[in-house]
């Protein structure tokens, strides 16, 4: 099973297209912990661990919500969205996590993901550039994202209850996530959360600063 709490290593984009992408099952709103912790354990749950996550910039676009673009733990990581299982499981393909400085056309390619424009002189560009670069630029929006994430499983599929607070205002989620479509709609429904909506980290952040 993979370790999600992992740190991030560097992944050429030619790497990242190997990796089976899992689809996932999110939710976001105040008093969830609550739900999932009343229902976790009459469901066979299994602690995994818990992580302080150090802060993450995701930078959001608002020209799409498909591009998960992320500095986290000094990578540039971008997945992308590839497609939905038939319950609605989003399903995000992991392109690359990319040293700093990032080449021109490693960024160029994340840009356009992205679906925005922006001149790119530089053969590379440090992290704190680029994060003041998107900070001027009129279709991005970098975020701070805080996370204290607590992982278990259910029946082997990858669940977790965190807190989440964007650019200090705090949230609470909660997500199930594997490649075993099955599994997850029993873990879904196990821990109380099925009849939220679905919602990735991109639209929660939209929603948290106005974006939409």
């Amino acid at each position: 099973m993979p370790n999600v709490f992992a740190q991030n290593v560097a992944t050429s984009a030619a790497e990242a297209s190997k990796i089976v992408p899992r689809a996932e099952f999110r939710v976001f709103g105040h008093g969830i912990i609550d739900i999932v912790k009343q229902k976790m354990w009459s469901c066979g749950a299994v602690l995994h661990k818990a992580r302080k996550m150090p802060a993450e910039t995701y930078f959001l676009s608002v020209n799409t919500t498909e591009a998960n673009v992320k500095v986290r733990d000094g990578l540039l990581d971008i997945k992308t969205k590839t497609g939905e299982t038939p319950e609605g499981y989003e399903i995000f393909q992991p392109r690359g996590k990319f040293q700093f400085p990032v080449g021109k056309e490693d960024l160029a390619t994340i840009l356009g993901h992205l679906k925005v424009e922006m001149p790119l002189d530089k053969p590379t560009y440090p992290i704190e550039e680029f994060i003041e670069m998107a900070r001027s630029h009129p279709q991005l929006a970098p975020v701070t994202v805080e996370k204290m994430r607590y992982g278990f499983t259910v029946d082997g599929i990858i669940c977790e209850f965190a807190q989440v607070w964007f650019n200090g205002a705090l949230v609470e989620s909660a997500c199930c996530e594997s490649e075993n479509y099955a599994g997850m709609r029993k873990a879904v429904d196990a821990l109380g959360i099925v009849d939220m909506p679905n919602t990735n980290y991109l639209k929660a952040a939209r929603r948290v600063i106005g974006m939409e």
